[in-house]
């Protein structure tokens, strides 16, 4: 008797298996900052069950012209009027985040947001590093793009599986308190950035990803899932590494990802049951791949890693609890202006 496959186990496979052919790819050729590519396969496939259609090639170029050129058109006053820069950026990532919550397309939104912190932080400080930059974005979304294309024909969905139920659409006023709670997020640590941008890229990556966060957990929920998904990362990261200590391989990072990779999908596409929701376990993997990636480049450097790690970590740390303090500030400000006008 025929069985009816569950879409589900397709898409955890697509998205352990995409992310960490990525990973292996992003690395093996050695692009500019190789743990952006991983970080936008996962989002791609994560946020969409079809494969992107042939007619969003014009729209992805338009989409990297728009993020590197609104972070190239940001460095001039960050370097000379820094304080109408740093307002310009907020305005920017307000209106990013914003255009997410009101029913834009969740990825040019993400994408936005990295480049506008990205590319002008990094152009403040040497415009050769935001070249880089610009580089790595450009390589990483193209690579991003094909690996997806090539998961969704390696794990397809079935013909008759249903499609993702539609993102809800925010009115005007909830949307604006929710991406003014992003934007705080996010801004202090692009600040922090603008001091050393090539130290503290990996902390500008995790602040965007809290922020995409927050867009979407509750004050209630915002303290056991920011702080819990950056503890859960750390913690994986540290065995990912021992395990991967024991044979250090191209080959052994693509499976090791691959493995934890599919611990995680389960989790998210539930199969497994679980009361947290799907931004824990995705947060946690981006957490998992920029702590993992930054160890790989600093132990090819000859730091050391563990030093490294840990003082990274502990930034991570910081900057999660400052975040669930800025959600929980926010939103008190919100209910106590709703309770005067309802007086």
């Amino acid at each position: 008797m025929p069985t009816e496959c569950d879409p589900r186990s397709q898409r955890a496979l697509r998205l352990a298996c995409g992310t960490a052919l990525c990973l292996a790819i992003s690395f093996g050729l050695d692009v500019p900052i190789p743990f952006l590519p991983p970080i936008f396969t996962l989002f791609l496939l994560a946020s969409s069950n079809r494969p992107l259609p042939l007619k969003a090639g014009p729209g992805l170029a338009l989409m990297i012209m728009l993020t590197t050129g609104s972070g190239l058109l940001l460095i001039a006053p960050l370097r000379h009027a820094q304080a109408s820069g740093v307002l310009l950026v907020g305005l920017c990532l307000f209106l990013c985040f914003r255009y997410g919550l009101r029913g834009g397309n969740p990825l040019v939104a993400n994408f936005l947001v990295i480049g506008l912190t990205l590319i002008s932080a990094a152009g403040t400080a040497d415009f050769g590093l935001a070249l880089t930059v610009i580089e790595a974005l450009a390589k990483g979304i193209l690579l991003a793009t094909l690996v997806a294309a090539f998961s969704h024909w390696l794990f397809p969905d079935p013909v008759d599986a249903p499609a993702a139920p539609a993102r809800p659409v925010l009115d005007s006023s909830e949307s604006a308190w929710i991406a003014l709670r992003a934007v705080l997020v996010v801004l202090p640590t692009f600040l922090l950035a603008l001091i050393d941008p090539a130290s503290y890229m990996p902390v500008i990556m995790k602040s965007v990803s809290l922020g995409q966060q927050v867009c979407s957990t509750s004050t209630r929920d915002a303290g056991r899932e920011l702080l819990g998904s950056t503890l859960l990362g750390g913690v994986l990261a540290i065995l990912f590494w021992g395990a991967l200590s024991i044979l250090p391989h191209l080959w052994m990072f693509f499976l090791w990802m691959l493995l934890f990779g599919l611990l995680l999908a389960r989790k998210l596409y539930r199969l497994v049951p679980t009361r947290h929701k799907t931004g824990l376990w995705l947060n946690t993997w981006v957490t998992l791949i920029i702590l993992l990636g930054q160890s790989v480049q600093d132990s090819a450097s000859g730091k050391d890693v563990y030093t490294a790690f840990f003082v990274r970590m502990g930034l991570f740390i910081a900057v999660t609890l400052y975040a669930c303090g800025a959600v929980y500030l926010i939103d008190s400000q919100r209910y106590r202006r709703q309770r005067r006008a309802a007086t």
